[in-house]
């Protein structure tokens, strides 16, 4: 760098969340195309960017400089203070070397371990300890020596320099001037500038960087109200004081600190000063503790030839030469330490008797993982591929995702941290980025833009992963036409601006990373959730680094199995074996060709029930190829698929040699490992050049795709195909390189599927009892899938205080409701009753009380209890129990009490039913009626179980109704349905206009949705409509960002009037027009009145004048013929001019 050059120290990219606008990559191609020869990232509080932003700069030519702007208090960092006081300052923090990254990153973690209070902090005490390898600037106004001189405080700023240059060595602390046009810079420069020469301390200029151009001022200043829930409009909300917060040109910051040249100079000493070099590409995964005497490798041999005699009855040719083929890779490739982590904390899942996944992606293709039992899936026998796994040809970090029992997926990551070491485990942070749906809310609310129009804009824009605004105009043309609207104009340019930066953290759903050394020796650490620290760098990060990353993933599935085989075992005595079982239940695949697959794995939507209904499997191959087909894209090879299975359709292969790959799938290239087994055959590829096709097809970028396809042709020709064979296959490949699935993935959770339609299929009463189970709190889905249990014939008992469980249990033929599903009621409340009843039934509420911890079992726990119909085995009904509650629980609880003071044990061995009697005869309350019942269970089992409200109008809903709810996740996005549902919960709000709406939550028996009532419908129906009201909907189905099914309401009618159109199925209503009723007034009021009650029944008019007769178009003017609709319609046209006829 030459003397004369600028470089930008002082800089926040994206990740300094919502407050940092300039993205990584275009900062730094702007700095390039500025001629800079170095550049800072310099975030606030946080690392994220980093990784990033390092290999970007190398890339680029431009040499990174690694820091940090750390939040400063100067109280203890570990101190919570009061909010009163809490003064926290900016100082920011340049990496010299790799011992200040180091140290940067520990500062880091601590600051956000240890220190966090609304920021991450830091204080002297660790300043002292991790200052070797810093450089540190008095930073910016919000640093501690800025603000002791714009307070006046000079001698405290003084001694603030003086602290700084002892912690930090006075080479290695400067003076930072600034200048954003702001006269509080001019006053703080001033004095810097004096003092500099006065205290020999050197100054360095810099910007305040947050955005790249000038103009981006204001999509920060968006991204600023985002953060802090403000609008553009609020006058006391955080806001820049000027537009200079860009990445200015040396020119531009030459002139204006030309006064003081030597702080520009200073920016070029101190980027040649910073010399990080990151290691990339490591093997960081921890070395497994082998016995002694042996390596990693001769220890996962033995291993692994332990676990091949206990799979195989004998160990063929074949098997050992792919075993001794994958052992071989995986020492080439250094990871035999990487399979014994894994072995290890698999084992442990299995000695604790934690159900482990048959495997996930690829990995089930390795013969190893299923020696070593970290798969349950034969590689071999279902033609699975180890290349798709680890490709010896391709370097690159294997990825074992293992399932467990999602109810105690948490043991194992705590094994593997006691085994490994607190400081050497840690969960995976996640971005969530601004999508462009949601970016269009954020800022249009941010702009004050109506709620309408706003909402209007959001659902034309996909809400597909992926998808950018740019897309979206491509798919939908009216967004064109709303850009030539000024203000519409103005938010979809900021969307462009913002979609894609980050908008906040999360925990990576599974991921956990082991390391061999403290993780703060590569990687900077947060807080994480139940104890376990966040990784600050994002997965890709650490796999560039060389970190070992696992997935521990909790499975519902696996979970309903298991407990599912505990039923059967307390039911039968025995349990299936899966792991001695073909998969050829005859049971099994009928139910499966019925589409009966509701709860049953990867198999139970709307969609996939249709498929299985059409393809009626017959063979696990049938599993496997439609779980891989039922995807976006290979949806359409469906139909020809399901043709060639049922014998309708003739199989062609394009060359004979591709029927023994193709001949499961008649024909057609479903699995990605079937294009690898083609490059093979007729190319002459090794399956590791045949996955490097399989990958480069598959992204479609023309240089690879002409490649490929001269190498491909050249193979075939080489294996004596002649040319336009080769052609004509290689385009085959390319034409299904994008649907192409993972087989190993299909297959392994093809096991799954397979298992959960077994168990339904033979033990239904015990599947769906473990299936419950998993969705106590879920009431969407304990409603569906107790309609199940139904439609099969099985009792759901309601919960029963003398019988029921912690959570749903077998009981005889049916299955018992568990307490634990009861609102209000928790575990301790429940074990304490169980305890109690193991000295016999209880024989009434006072008996109950009497043995029962009321400290533990409140009266909240008990009315609770009362009202759902846990004690409807009590004599008395619901409300008297209720109303004696009091007196009961004070006499217990003073017979108690009488009790511990005279030293005597209570025993009660009558039934002093007298005792009871006695309550419920002063109780002359009515016992609650039906509804009143229905809606207590409702409120407190979170579903109708005794009745259901609907139940007394499913004649009417039959013939009208054209969905229930739970099939209207399978329908057509803008698709017109008409449902019937009770509102289980409601919510108006006030629009921007003052205008009301509301957002319902509508329920039948199988399920629920969301109903969005706009302004217009809420002021018409607005009286029929609250929570409880049973009504009948005409909407159209919409999906929301995150692809969940919305219902926007047309229109409503009142369920209760409906059932009167039972009268009136097959009717039409004439309606007689006189000469005088040919005025616009009344003929306005007959309308509003067909328009007020929509419906199916035809309405025809009668001119009498002109003696004509005019069908009105049913889809628009059918009408509800209730009793008040008849009776306006004759205050209109008189008695004897309507008349309702059957067809």
């Amino acid at each position: 760098m030459e003397r004369d050059d600028f470089v930008h120290l002082h800089l926040h990219t994206e990740y300094s969340l919502l407050d940092g606008a300039a993205r990584i990559k275009e900062v730094i191609a702007k700095a390039k195309q500025s001629g800079m020869k170095a550049l800072a990232i310099t975030d606030h509080g946080v690392m994220y960017g980093v990784l990033p932003f390092y290999k970007t700069c190398l890339e680029e030519g431009i040499k990174p400089v690694i820091g940090c702007e750390m939040y400063l208090t100067p109280d203890d960092y570990q101190k919570k203070p009061s909010l009163k006081k809490q003064k926290n300052y900016h100082l920011l923090l340049l990496a010299e070397s790799n011992e200040g990254y180091r140290n940067l990153i520990r500062l880091s973690t601590e600051a956000h371990l240890h220190g966090f209070h609304y920021k991450p902090r830091i204080d002297r005490k660790l300043l002292r300890k991790y200052a070797s390898g810093l450089i540190a600037t008095s930073s910016c106004l919000n640093g501690e020596i800025p603000q002791a001189i714009l307070r006046g405080d000079y001698d405290e700023a003084r001694r603030l320099v003086g602290e700084y240059t002892e912690i930090f060595g006075k080479d290695c602390f400067y003076f930072e001037l600034q200048d954003h046009q702001l006269p509080e810079q001019q006053k703080v420069n001033r004095v810097l500038i004096r003092w500099a020469e006065e205290m020999d301390i050197p100054l360095v200029a810099t910007n305040d960087v947050h955005y790249i151009e000038k103009s981006d001022n204001a999509i920060h200043d968006c991204l600023l109200c985002i953060g802090t829930g403000s609008k553009l409009k609020d006058e006391n909300r955080l806001r820049f004081s000027s537009d200079q917060f860009y990445l200015k040109s040396a020119a531009e910051m030459k002139k204006l600190f030309q006064h003081v040249p030597e702080a520009i100079h200073n920016t070029v000493r101190i980027a040649e000063r910073c010399k990080v070099d990151i290691p990339l590409g490591q093997h960081l995964f921890p070395r497994f503790k082998v016995p002694d005497g042996m390596n990693a490798r001769d220890y996962l041999r033995k291993l692994c030839y332990r676990g091949a005699r206990s799979r195989f009855e004998t160990i063929t040719a074949r098997i050992r030469d792919r075993l001794d083929y994958e052992l071989k890779i995986i020492d080439r490739m250094d990871l035999n330490d990487y399979f014994l982590v894994v072995w290890d904390f698999v084992r442990f899942a299995h000695q604790q008797g934690i159900a482990v996944g048959p495997g996930r992606g690829s990995a089930a293709g390795s013969l190893v993982a299923y020696v070593l039992y970290i798969t349950q899936i034969d590689p071999i026998r279902y033609g699975l591929l180890f290349e798709r796994f680890l490709n010896p040809e391709r370097v690159s970090m294997p990825d074992i995702d293992i399932d467990f029992n999602y109810e105690r997926r948490d043991e194992v990551i705590r094994y593997v941290v006691e085994k490994y070491g607190a400081d050497h485990v840690a969960q995976i942070i996640t971005f969530g980025t601004m999508a462009p749906r949601a970016a269009v809310r954020d800022l249009g609310r941010v702009m004050g833009l109506p709620y309408s129009t706003v909402d209007k804009l959001a659902k034309m824009i996909p809400g597909n992963p992926g998808m950018t605004l740019e897309k979206a105009c491509q798919l939908e043309p009216r967004l064109k036409q709303l850009g030539k609207d000024p203000q519409m104009s103005r938010l979809l340019e900021a969307v462009k601006k913002i979609e894609g930066i980050p908008r906040h953290i999360s925990t990576h759903a599974a991921g956990v990373v082991i390391s061999s050394e403290p993780l703060t020796n590569f990687v900077p650490l947060q807080e994480g959730n139940e104890g376990i620290p966040l990784t600050q760098y994002p997965m890709e990060v650490l796999e560039d680094i060389g970190l070992l990353k696992a997935d521990f993933l909790g499975l519902r599935n696996l979970t309903i199995i298991e407990n599912a085989l505990r039923f059967i075992k307390q039911s039968c005595g025995t349990a299936p074996d899966f792991s001695q079982m073909e998969y050829d239940d005859p049971a099994t695949y009928h139910m499966l060709s019925r589409g009966e697959t509701t709860g049953v794995f990867q198999l139970e939507s709307p969609g996939m029930q249709k498929v299985l209904k059409e393809m009626k499997p017959t063979r696990f191959e049938d599993i496997i190829a439609a779980l891989a087909l039922h995807r976006p894209g290979p949806m359409e090879q469906i139909p020809r698929f399901i043709r060639a299975k049922n014998g309708l359709e003739k199989v062609h292969y394009l060359h004979p040699d591709l029927e023994g790959i193709l001949e499961n799938t008649y024909g057609i290239i479903i699995y990605q490992e079937q294009i690898m087994k083609i490059a093979a055959k007729m190319a002459g590829f090794s399956l590791g050049q045949a996955d490097l096709l399989r990958r480069a097809v598959s992204k479609k970028k023309r240089e690879w795709l002409l490649e490929y396809r001269q190498a491909f042709v050249k193979g075939c020709m080489e294996q004596g195909y002649d040319e336009p064979t080769g052609e004509q296959i290689y385009d085959l490949i390319v034409r299904f390189a994008d649907y192409g699935f993972n087989r190993s993935h299909s297959a392994a959770y093809g096991v799954l599927a397979y298992q959960s339609a077994y168990l339904k299929a033979n033990y239904p009463l015990e599947f769906m009892a473990a299936l419950l189970q998993t969705v106590v709190g879920n009431h969407a889905k304990l409603a569906e899938y107790i309609e199940e249990a139904r439609r099969m014939g099985i009792r759901v008992l309601p919960p029963d205080v003398q019988k029921s469980d912690l959570t749903f249990s077998v009981e005889n033929s049916s299955i018992r409701f568990g307490l634990l599903a009861v609102k209000n009621v928790g575990t301790s409340a429940i074990k304490n009753i169980i305890e109690a009843r193991k000295e016999g039934p209880f024989h009434d509420l006072l008996d109950l009380c009497r043995r029962i911890d009321l400290h533990m079992c409140n009266r909240r726990v008990l009315s609770s209890l009362i009202e759902c119909g846990a004690m409807d085995s009590f004599p008395g009904h619901r409300s008297q129990n209720l109303a004696i509650l009091d007196e009961v629980i004070d006499t217990s609880m003073l017979e108690k009490q009488l009790a511990n003071k005279s030293q005597l044990s209570l025993v009660f061995s009558e039934k002093k039913s007298e005792d009871i009697n006695r309550f419920l005869a002063s109780s002359r309350v009515s016992p609650f009626t039906e509804q009143e019942n229905l809606e207590k269970e409702r409120e407190l089992l979170g579903l109708y179980l005794s009745g259901h409200p609907l139940d007394a109008y499913q004649n009417v809903i039959n013939q009208t109704a054209t969905h229930t709810i739970a099939a209207l996740r399978n329908c057509r996005d803008r698709e017109q349905v008409k449902v019937a549902g009770w509102v289980s919960r409601m919510k108006v709000i006030r629009t921007r206009k003052g205008e009301q709406m509301a957002f319902l939550t509508v329920a039948d028996r199988r399920g629920q949705v969301e109903a969005v009532l706009f302004p217009k419908g809420f002021a018409r129906y607005r009286t029929r409509i609250e929570e409880g009201s049973l009504l009948f909907i005409k909407g159209t189905v919409q999906e929301d960002e995150e692809d969940q099914v919305k219902l926007i309401i047309d229109w409503v009618r009142d369920l209760r009037e409906l059932k009167v159109l039972e009268t009136y199925s097959q009717t039409i209503l004439y309606l007689r027009i006189s000469q005088k009723m040919e005025r616009p007034d009344l003929l306005s009021r007959l309308k509003t009145v067909i328009l007020d009650n929509p419906g199916n029944t035809p309405v025809h008019l009668y001119y009498e004048r002109v003696k004509k007769l005019r069908a009105l178009p049913v889809d628009r003017y059918g009408i509800s013929l209730t009793e008040s609709c008849i009776s306006r319609l004759k205050q209109i046209v008189g008695e004897d001019g309507l008349r309702v006829k059957h067809k």
